[in-house]
């Protein structure tokens, strides 16, 4: 059962020196109790397409077309109080700077706490209590009664985003989506954070959509994977396809970037450039200025996502026919 489909988003945001489009014609769909990653670089269009799917992009100078349908709702319709309602409760997100969402006046229990009086209108503050503790419990928070009474400052970086999984998670939420959410972690803590939020995947079907520049969390984590460039999917597929036999160049690229632990290293291999300023971009693919594999017709033409014999698909005119007729005669 298909819990989250998006289709055509595109989204932009208007600005005094013009109009950038953060996510361009994205689609993508999230079955009931599965885990979809999407990684790419800083400005990829990643964490847009959270705020999206939350109705956190409000503001009059944003521009969002295309459908975000949640259970069979088009979130992109409801109004400000039936969003209210859905998120916190069937959909909830773990942000990337615990410090910037907490609130500093209130302590962390009564945080945890607030989701559950807000959206269990049956529960006793007592009982809302005890499941905050029980929760502080789970995602690792050592002396959780004590802890349950501080303050986000009398916290550390990484018990404040334990917090933020906590506030998160305690609703039994049906979508979560987790923005880098074990960045400030230390490993322990982070298979510790992994393991809970799998156990949860499948005791509860809860589906997660996961955002990581991490994609060993994302290989751990998700069974399938899309990569994202410039606010375009330049690859759909499998997680163990992507590692095992990567498509797109700049899917190659990210993964060529990671130490190999098995192998010695003398240089790690880098991608070429930088992201293109979004005020700017390059005519045809926006990745060709930093491929190896650039032709003639990736300076000219945009390419469509090609979808492949075994389901996967690419942003990518090596694998359309003429493209690879193109190359070959390029290398020829």
């Amino acid at each position: 059962m298909t819990l989250l489909k998006i289709e055509d988003l595109t989204i932009k945001f208007k600005s005094r020196k013009g109009t950038v489009t953060a996510v361009d014609q994205l689609n993508l769909e999230l079955e009931k109790g599965t885990s979809l990653g999407i990684v790419g670089e800083s400005g990829s269009g990643k964490s847009v397409t959270s705020l999206a799917i939350m109705g956190l992009l409000q503001d009059g100078n944003t521009e969002i077309s295309g459908s975000i349908k949640f259970d069979d709702q088009d979130l992109l319709t409801l109004s400000a109080e039936e969003k209210r309602k859905i998120r916190g409760k069937s959909v909830s997100m773990i942000f990337q700077e615990p410090m910037t969402s907490l609130n500093p006046l209130h302590t962390c229990g009564k945080q945890i706490m607030e989701p559950i009086l807000i959206h269990q209108k049956d529960v006793s503050k007592q009982q809302a209590k005890e499941a905050a503790i029980e929760m502080l419990r789970m995602v690792g928070i050592p002396s959780p009664e004590q802890r349950f009474h501080e303050y986000p400052h009398q916290m550390s970086g990484g018990m404040r985003q334990r917090i933020m999984i906590a506030i998160a998670l305690v609703c039994h939420t049906k979508l979560l989506i987790a923005d880098e959410p074990t960045t400030a972690l230390d490993v322990t803590i982070q298979a510790q954070i992994l393991d809970l939020m799998n156990k949860l995947s499948k005791d509860s079907e809860m589906s997660i959509l996961m955002i990581s520049h991490d994609l060993g969390v994302v290989k751990e984590m998700c069974e399938d994977v899309i990569v994202m460039y410039t606010g375009q999917i330049v690859e759909k597929s499998p997680t163990k396809s992507v590692f095992d036999d990567p498509l797109h160049p700049y899917t190659k690229g990210l993964l060529n970037a990671i130490p190999k632990i098995s192998s010695e290293v003398e240089r790690l291999e880098a991608i070429e450039g930088n992201v293109p300023d979004a005020l700017n971009m390059p005519t045809g693919c926006h990745f060709q200025p930093r491929c190896k594999f650039a032709m003639e017709r990736c300076k000219q033409e945009e390419p469509p996502l090609y979808k492949q014999e075994d389901g996967r698909e690419v942003r990518c005119f090596l694998y359309d026919e003429l493209g690879k007729d193109e190359d070959k005669n390029a290398t020829n």
